[in-house]
């Protein structure tokens, strides 16, 4: 009995191999079971892209695309089994007329216990060749002003340039799922930081390893020998070690070439990246700051393709809870006065205020060789939300304007938020300044959303000036609410006493604004805000310092995720929200004073 059914079903299995590669050849697709567990796709299609099905509850699957013989792309991607959470495209349009062969590697344990083989799963069932892709947003939480990929995982922003008249932004990118991995840069392109275009995949991974973060110059001198006026990206190859790779373009950022001397800069460290590199004129060579474990190191190059070791900083300074990333240095004018200062950008994860990853920063000088910390003593954030990291500024921005871009998430739980068909955002681009204030007159950074924003408001709906004496409510901020808008006030303080704002929505979900004027704090809460579930380290209140006297808020909503700018961005805050609605109602509330409001404005945005 036991061999009779052995023997029917393969006999079944056989028959429905034969009837799937008939059905698939008549696509185009011809689908082979291999013995050792693992599946080839073979491709003979003039189409520009295979559909793969994709699940996420399923472990990643290695596959190698194959032509003629030779290995082209290799990436993983979650196979659907049970069911079908989205598509991924993969690109086989510079193959048309020759064989294309994936290679899927499902041997692995996660398979098994499924128990379903994998000619009858839904990734074979539904796998497809097409011309086009649908990016046609899906999802409730898509912002509408924030950058997001079409589809597809993103973090760090990278290479970040600006040249004959575009804003180009490069980004941590894993085109094969919603999921950090197939780390790749992404690229997109803007004229005016609101409305951006996304172009083809810039930079992917290579022997060497996967493409991680980085920079990019315009080499206007030719130093490098690529040509005056090239794009240079300068990364991270990543391994088994992590090592610093260049590639160039000719044609504005739309192709990169590889160098052929790949790497460039190696060291016998574990954590070796996010090279941020500029031209220092006063020393005419290029400089690198780079994050190494818990220090910076700092190098110097003429012509980007040789680097000499000039310094290390960090040691007993700032915060060391995690691993330093994504490092940046610049020079800004301090407001008011006829200096500038240093302003050296450090990303770390862990170790954030509130956990999880943040952005610190330091003050003082560079001076072609080394950076001195104005304020050893002083650890200083950029933004004190859980949901701003890997903050990294422009290049050759005219009129010296420093502008900067953050990663809108928490690695805490940046893969579980609750979006699928994409996962992340950036934060609105901002600019950048100093300020001093204190008896001591320490210099801290000012980070105020770009004038750019503007042209994206609708026509003011406001609500005027009244005082605040026990509760206030606004049953309506905007007649019509899709979750995307922009909100001013001035509260003006009085010496004791707090003021509390709450954004609601119809479910009775909110966020809590409070302002302390004693303690000069202001603090938001997001534990009612909406889907929270999905990490334990998600609904933890952010506080800020704030200052005595008016204070100016203009926060920026945008369907998940609320940025608070007080005094023109001499504190920030940023966090993500899921609610289930948006928030359209406000209620204020003062405590032990009467408290004055001052043009309670609410602007539509328009994209």
């Amino acid at each position: 009995m036991k061999t009779f059914l052995s023997s029917h079903l393969k006999s079944l299995l056989a028959f429905f191999c034969l009837t799937l590669g008939m059905v698939a050849a008549a696509q185009e697709l011809t689908v082979r079971h291999l013995g050792d567990g693992s599946a080839m796709i073979q491709v003979n299609s003039q189409k520009k892209y295979l559909i793969i099905p994709v699940e996420e509850a399923m472990p990643d699957v290695q596959v190698s695309m194959i032509v003629s013989t030779r290995e082209v792309k290799n990436f993983t991607v979650r196979l659907a089994v049970n069911k079908v959470d989205y598509f991924v495209p993969v690109d086989i349009s510079a193959y048309r007329g020759q064989q294309v062969s994936l290679k899927f590697a499902v041997n692995h344990q996660g398979f098994r216990n499924s128990g379903i083989p994998l000619l009858n799963t839904e990734a074979i069932k539904q796998l497809s060749l097409s011309d086009t892709f649908d990016a046609a947003n899906r999802e409730p939480f898509r912002p509408v002003y924030h950058f997001t990929p079409a589809y597809g995982w993103m973090n760090d922003p990278n290479g970040l340039v600006y040249k004959d008249g575009e804003y180009h932004l490069f980004y941590q990118y894993n085109p094969y799922g919603s999921r950090w991995g197939n780390m790749t840069w992404g690229h997109a392109v803007s004229t005016d930081l609101n409305h951006w275009q996304h172009l083809p995949l810039a930079i992917e991974a290579d022997a060497l390893g996967a493409v991680f973060s980085g920079s990019a110059v315009v080499d206007v001198n030719n130093t490098a020998g690529f040509g005056a006026g090239a794009i240079v990206a300068i990364y991270t190859s990543a391994s088994d070690a992590q090592m610093q790779s260049i590639a160039y373009s000719t044609d504005n950022g739309r192709t990169f070439h590889k160098y052929e001397g790949n790497p460039v800069l190696m060291a016998d460290v574990k954590d070796f990246r996010d090279p941020k590199v500029f031209w220092h004129e006063a020393t005419r060579r290029w400089i690198m700051a780079l994050a190494v474990g818990q220090e910076l190191r700092i190098y110097s190059s003429p012509n980007l393709k040789e680097w000499t070791h000039e310094s290390t900083f960090g040691q007993d300074q700032g915060a060391h809870g995690g691993v330093w990333e994504c490092p940046d240095l610049f020079e800004l004018p301090v407001e008011g006065t006829k200096e500038t200062r240093w302003v050296l950008l450090v990303n770390i994860n862990p170790g954030g205020p509130f956990g999880g990853s943040a952005t610190q920063y330091f003050v003082g000088q560079f001076d072609g060789h080394r950076f001195v910390n104005d304020s050893p003593a002083l650890t200083k954030w950029m933004d004190w939300g859980k949901d701003h990291y890997a903050t990294v500024t422009w290049s050759n921005v005219p009129a010296n304007r420093r502008l900067a871009l953050a990663w809108m998430s928490n690695w805490q739980y940046a893969n579980d938020v609750p979006t699928m068909q994409f996962r992340s955002a950036n934060s609105v681009p901002r600019e950048l300044s100093l300020f001093r204030i204190g008896k001591g007159k320490e210099t801290y950074l000012k980070s105020a959303p770009v004038k750019e924003l503007l042209a994206l408001r609708g026509a003011a709906v406001s609500h005027g000036s009244f005082a605040v004496k026990g509760s206030r409510e606004i049953p309506q901020l905007l007649p019509q609410n899709d979750g995307t808008y922009e909100m001013l006030f001035t509260v003006k303080q009085t010496k004791k006493g707090t003021f509390t704002l709450r954004l609601l929505n119809g479910q009775g979900e909110e966020v809590c604004l409070k302002v302390d004027m004693q303690a000069h704090t202001l603090t938001m809460d997001r534990g009612k805000s909406g889907q929270t579930d999905f990490s334990k380290d998600f609904a933890v209140p952010t506080v800020t310092q704030t200052e005595a006297g008016d204070l100016q808020l203009r926060l920026f909503v945008d369907k998940s995720s609320i940025e608070v700018f007080g005094n023109d961005g001499r504190f920030v805050m940023t966090n993500l929200v899921f609610p289930s609605s948006p928030y359209n109602r406000v209620v204020m509330e003062a405590e032990g004073a009467t408290v004055q409001v001052k043009n309670f404005s609410v602007y539509n945005i328009k994209f």
